[in-house]
């Protein structure tokens, strides 16, 4: 497909917008001419970013998990831009814990920001994208396409990201309007960083070969996503070897499985991700591993 939809004056409502990937691309699309509005959790945040991009940027507090906030955030965004024409599904949080010993709460808080937060902001937006033939991006992750330990909650929700979005793509295409998904690997985000904190998530990268975990800069993900922007596309990825992923998806899992099944690294990891093990002080309940960056750069 042809990059064709141009981002200069379009209105893109981003989730997750205070940080990391949504704060990223609101930077990136907003110098390409693009109106922003930022929606997320974190106030003081939200505000900087919007000051920082002038003229053409609004924020709005709202968690994905509320449906009225989210409704009011887009009524806002209509009243403000006058209609809205793509939308990043973006905002998601990461709990570390095995399937049978998580903290329920922050279980359910992962479903329910990553799987049901992205149902909740379709459900806001699709109208107005769907009256513009826009374009709906949301944010999965390469954990859709191969499923690891100690992060079932998390892998189960971009799992059915992914799923929900296949089924959307269809449901539109009459309309005009065009669904896309994202798929990243590593990217140097507080949720990436502050998992590495974490020593169950420490002791299970010593199994996994080194490409799986180096990181790459957030410049990498908002380039992606403008491009997947401008194509409209079906599908985006970062870094590039997570389209492999996308090829074999049938063969990853049972590759990852059989390397990691059994191993003294991962009885470890099982260990350290026990509710009451040490390192799950910082996991905030609304935050998740991010917490873990944000104090951090608090004591510094």
């Amino acid at each position: 497909m042809s990059r064709d939809y141009a981002i200069s004056g379009k209105t893109i409502f981003i989730t997750g917008a205070a940080r990391g990937i949504g704060a990223a691309a609101a930077r990136r699309l907003h110098q390409r001419g693009a109106r922003v509005a930022l929606v997320g959790l974190e106030p003081e945040l939200l505000r900087e970013l919007a000051d920082e991009l002038g003229t053409g940027a609004a924020w709005f507090e709202a968690d994905v998990t509320d449906a009225e906030a989210m409704a009011r955030a887009v009524a806002g965004t209509v009243d403000k831009f006058g209609g809205i024409d793509v939308v990043i599904a973006n905002a998601g949080v990461l709990h570390i814990g095995s399937v049978a010993e998580s903290l329920p709460h922050q279980f359910e808080r992962t479903l329910d920001v990553n799987l049901m937060g992205v149902w909740r902001t379709l459900r806001a937006t699709l109208p107005q994208v769907i009256a513009r033939q826009g374009y709906i991006l949301n944010v999965a992750s390469v954990a859709a396409l191969g499923h690891g330990p100690l992060m079932g909650a998390y892998a189960a929700s971009k799992a059915a990201v992914d799923a929900l979005s296949d089924s959307l793509r269809i449901e539109l295409g009459p309309s005009g309007a065009r669904v896309g998904c994202a798929y990243f690997g590593a990217i140097d985000t507080d949720l990436v960083q502050g998992s590495r904190v974490h020593p169950a998530m420490a002791a299970l990268e010593t199994l996994a070969p080194r490409f799986l975990g180096a990181e790459i800069p957030l410049s990498e993900a908002a380039d992606v996503i403008e491009d997947g922007i401008r194509r409209r596309a079906a599908r985006i990825w970062a870094p590039r070897w997570v389209g492999l992923f996308l090829l074999l998806r049938g063969i990853a899992q049972p590759v990852m499985e059989w390397r990691v099944r059994g191993s003294p690294g991962l009885a470890s990891a099982l260990d350290l991700a026990r509710p009451d093990s040490n390192g799950t002080e910082n996991q905030d309940d609304r935050l998740g591993t991010a917490a873990n960056v944000r104090a951090r750069r608090r004591k510094a």
